[in-house]
């Protein structure tokens, strides 16, 4: 790919795909969808380049406005020279350029990255929109025919194309969530080899991504170097839409699992997941653990070949303790053996006694913030509000069907005192939690 620089973006703060609009934008197999489109930038806030800046692309498509946000880099040598070129390459694509300059870089700094951030809003309310179907295209991920190979990371994908002789290196994204080492996406890795400008007929080093029903998703963008002296300005194009290959190959990840909810029933925990699509699946097995950290099988449930149909399964669980903490997770397993793993989701198997009360923890808190619910809330219809000391709600969601365990993401807000506020309409329980770092 050719060489560039970066600008920044900046955060929104946490906009929840459960409060959502659903725009459906497939397109046939093979075809070249209509796509979105990246044009345009503004800063909206924060300072230009440096992590936290969210940069405004408007009309992505009809009514509807993205944000991107630089949510990191792996280290402050990391610039970003332009959020998005638009006079080479492609002008409908988001294309960001990156510098990084090190001189005797050890081994461990020869490889490096910026994240950024991508979300959608609605331009008429800014509330926050999910997008139906998606395709997300990386273009020429490419070398500079010397010392230095690009490489891209997607998460939370649902599948990926490449050609069958590609030139890039794929490899599985797992990260450590909750102490359970998770699939979260695809890293591909480019050639040392050179490609001439962004040429979508180079396919062999392109992949195209599919999503299902996002109001936000991650990428990175990175490099690696065999040299200690490194001075490399690269430029990334990612095409929100589909293209055809010549001989494709599909990395299907083997289920689209749409929802995975835990609740508690008397001594009885109720598991409930659906699927909008199954490929080549064999079937689930229900994992539990009492740490989160050593899980064990609770169950197997067997699938009945291939579906684009959505799916319910169920599994219940008898519980054996009157305190504690119970894991839950699901092993999704493959024909060929492979498998990934679901979120956890998390049982407080003592509860409070009163109808609508509620447990917040970890309190104080850095990332994540979970809350419990009693068992009279449960899949009832819920308004759920983080709010500052002068009463604003700084986050909102709704929850139409809750399980005993929510947990919501909490990182973009500054540090301080924060309440949590949980109402049905007719009962309402708020918890006071600290906000660290």
């Amino acid at each position: 790919m050719s060489k560039l620089n970066l600008i920044s973006s900046k955060r929104i703060r946490s906009l929840f795909s459960s409060l959502v609009a659903v725009i459906m934008l497939a397109a046939p197999a093979a075809t070249r969808a209509q796509g979105l489109v990246f044009k345009n930038a503004t800063l909206f806030s924060g300072t230009e380049g440096q992590d936290g800046a969210v940069y405004k692309f408007p009309d992505v498509t009809s009514g509807v406005d993205g944000y991107i946000t630089v949510s990191g880099r792996s280290s402050s040598a990391v610039k970003l020279a332009s959020i998005d070129l638009e006079n080479t390459g492609w002008d409908k694509a988001f294309q960001p350029q990156v510098a990084y300059k090190k001189k005797n870089a050890s081994y461990n700094e020869r490889d490096w990255w910026m994240e950024f951030e991508i979300s959608f809003v609605s331009a008429t309310n800014s509330m926050p929109v999910t997008i139906g179907n998606m395709d997300l295209t990386a273009i020429d991920i490419d070398g500079d025919n010397n010392d230095l190979n690009e490489w891209v990371s997607l998460y939370s994908l649902d599948s990926y194309t490449t050609e069958q002789n590609t030139k890039l290196q794929i490899t599985d994204l797992l990260e450590n969530i909750l102490s359970v080492l998770t699939l979260t996406g695809k890293k591909f890795s480019g050639p040392i080899t050179q490609y001439s400008n962004i040429d979508t007929n180079a396919t062999r080093v392109m992949t195209t991504a599919k999503y299902t029903n996002k109001n936000k998703l991650k990428i990175r963008a990175g490099g690696h170097s065999s040299d200690d002296d490194i001075s490399a300005e690269r430029m990334y194009s990612f095409w929100f839409k589909s293209f055809t290959y010549q001989a494709p190959a599909q990395g299907t990840l083997p289920v689209v699992l749409s929802a995975f909810t835990a609740r508690k029933n008397g001594n009885q925990v109720v598991l409930n997941w659906s699927t909008d699509m199954e490929r080549d699946v064999s079937h689930f097995v229900v994992e539990k653990s009492f740490d989160g950290k050593d899980f064990t099988d609770a169950g197997i449930l067997f699938t009945d070949g291939n579906s684009d149909a959505r799916r319910e399964y169920n599994f219940k669980d008898e519980l054996h303790s009157n305190t504690g903490l119970v894991y839950y997770r699901l092993k999704i397993v493959d024909l060929d053996g492979r498998y990934k793993q679901s979120a956890v989701r998390i049982i407080k198997v003592t509860e409070d006694n009163a109808a609508g009360s509620i447990t917040v923890y970890p309190n104080p808190v850095v990332n994540e913030i979970r809350v419990t619910l009693n068992s009279n809330w449960q899949d009832k219809a819920l308004q759920i509000q983080v709010m500052n000391t002068n009463g604003q709600p700084v986050i909102q969601m709704a929850d139409t069907k809750p399980g005993q365990t929510e947990t919501i993401n909490v990182n973009e807000l500054t540090p301080g005192i924060y309440i949590f506020r949980v109402s049905d309409g007719k009962e309402t329980a708020m918890q006071r939690f600290v906000k660290l770092r």
